[in-house]
């Protein structure tokens, strides 16, 4: 797509995003029909396994649903639907992780299963999101900077706004993260 027809569409879903979060209902519904497919399409990069990836597109768009009377137009409709897709893949990999944790064997038959092995969540990032899990739990402060710019591919400046921090604390933080996390990455045994 080019970037003037990318631009045209870009418009009348943050249009729509404005008359939704005032209210209007039929507004919502058309930005939910609309967005829908591009939100599919986010939660797959997380969750690549096509049941769970429309799992979480649904929580998404319920999110969006319920929440988008939070939007108040301050950054893009689209960076506010990025952090909303990311939280829901998040969750939604929390919640597999404990479903093939619960599904893997009553305690003192079986070892516990390696969620990189288990089929529920077969084909998931795994690695990526297992990162995410332990930076979190370690340096929450990093989470935001790395999933805005690395996952949501946001521009610099726009990431900085989102998270709420001054351009330079973001890329410390981002490059402090990516550290962090190399490592974990490289580590997949």
């Amino acid at each position: 797509m080019d970037r003037s027809r990318a631009e045209h569409l870009v418009a009348p879903v943050e249009d729509l995003a404005r008359h939704a979060a005032a209210g209007d209902r039929s507004a919502l519904e058309e930005l939910l029909r609309t967005v829908r497919p591009e939100v599919l399409r986010r939660c797959a990069r997380f969750l690549p396994c096509r049941e769970d990836a429309e799992e979480a597109a649904q929580d998404v768009l319920l999110q969006l649903a319920r929440k988008i009377g939070t939007f108040e137009g301050r950054s893009r409709f689209g960076t506010w639907l990025h952090t909303v897709v990311a939280n829901c893949c998040r969750q939604k990999y929390r919640e597999l992780k404990r479903r093939s944790a619960e599904v893997a064997a009553p305690a003192d038959e079986v070892p516990r299963a390696d969620p990189r092995t288990t089929s529920v969540i077969a084909g998931s990032r795994v690695d990526l999101l297992e990162a995410l899990e332990r930076l979190e739990r370690e340096h929450p402060q990093l989470v935001e900077p790395l999933v805005y710019r690395d996952i949501c591919q946001l521009e610099y400046a726009e990431a900085a706004e989102r998270a709420g921090i001054p351009l330079g604390t973001f890329k410390s933080r981002l490059h402090e993260a990516r550290r962090q996390v190399r490592p974990w990455l490289a580590d997949t045994s």
